[in-house]
């Protein structure tokens, strides 16, 4: 059995940890004091048996088992709203293509389904990805998460200015260079940045 001593001294260690949801840091204390005292009866020291402990449960940190935890309590939440993002994203693409064939065969109801598959695609389906890629980037350095909004910025500008084009609505070419601006000085130095970053690691 561990002393109360190597106990608080595991639970200190836990709350020191960027780790923000009570139960996982109290199945952890668990989970670590059961470890630990499995490995002292192997006739490991504590120090050791401490040690090994960390390296078999968290050999990536803490965090990654918070977001493991997470991810599997709203595991149905999630694979929900991505059916609906993924769907929404199928349904506005499909709009676009069929509303850009119609509008140059001169057919009727081509420039309503380009517009509204565009909004839908651009106002629903981007930001909803955005935000999913953006999740899935907490934890990872600050540049990886400028990268997704910065993208998705000058995806959406530079949409939009394609919109406009067609529609022969102002301030088009406005769009059109903030969002090659934005993806040019913005978007593309941290995604090169991050594959250099990658590659001399």
């Amino acid at each position: 059995m561990l002393s109360d001593e190597q106990v608080e001294r595991i639970q200190q260690d836990i709350e020191r940890s960027n780790l923000s949801v009570q139960m996982v840091k109290d199945d952890l204390l668990d989970h670590f004091c059961c470890t630990v005292e499995s490995k002292l009866e192997q006739g490991n020291t504590f120090e050791g048996a401490y040690r090994q402990a960390w390296k078999q449960i968290c050999p990536n940190g803490l965090n990654e088992i918070q977001e493991e935890t997470m991810y599997l309590l709203n595991a149905s939440k999630i694979i929900v709203m991505k059916q609906v993002m993924y769907s929404i994203g199928l349904i506005a693409s499909v709009c676009i293509s069929i509303g850009w064939l119609f509008t140059l065969l001169h057919w009727p109801g081509g420039n309503l389904l380009f517009t509204y598959g565009f909004l839908g695609f651009a106002m629903i389906f981007l930001p909803m990805f955005a935000l999913d890629r953006y999740k899935a980037s907490v934890g990872k350095s600050m540049s990886e998460r400028w990268k997704i909004i910065l993208g998705f910025a000058s995806a959406l500008l530079t949409g939009f200015s394609v919109l406009f084009k067609l529609m022969h609505w102002p301030w088009a070419d406005i769009l059109l260079i903030l969002g090659v601006g934005l993806f040019s000085i913005g978007f593309l130095p941290f995604l090169f940045f991050g594959m250099y970053r990658k590659a001399t690691e």
